[in-house]
């Protein structure tokens, strides 16, 4: 079984998603963009195993470090990690995605930016004790 990780960034309370994108998209404050330059770093030449929409917002240069592949509704978790054995795998989504990997995700990499606006995703801190 790979080393299956998460790595997430959230609100003041708890808001990670809005309209499929993460509610500050753009916010150039220095919090937000350092959040967004570490999960580039510490993902790189790892797996990262996201969703259509979250894959879709992937920028095209961090295909070149990381192998990056979308999952769908229709595989398990073990079906889809399965390819990946021995390696240090990311899951990305919305809450349907995590509701199906959290079971199997080891370590939780959360961050707490402060954004308190808008939001339709909302981190469930059940996603932890899911195992």
């Amino acid at each position: 079984m790979p080393d299956v990780r998460a790595m997430i960034a959230i609100g003041v309370r708890g808001q990670f998603g809005l309209d499929g994108k993460l509610p500050w998209e753009g916010d150039k404050r220095p919090e937000f963009r350092e959040d967004v330059a570490r999960f580039f770093e510490m993902t790189r030449g790892h797996v990262l195993l996201m969703g259509p929409k979250t894959y879709a917002s992937v920028p095209s240069f961090a295909f070149t470090d990381r192998t990056i592949v979308t999952i769908r509704s229709s595989q398990t978790p073990e079906e889809a990690l399965a390819p990946f054995q021995d390696r240090i795998v990311y899951i990305g989504g919305g809450p349907s995605v995590y509701a199906a990997y959290a079971r199997l995700i080891r370590h939780w990499d959360i961050n707490r930016l402060p954004y308190d606006g808008e939001a339709d995703s909302w981190f469930d801190p059940a996603w932890l004790v899911a195992g």
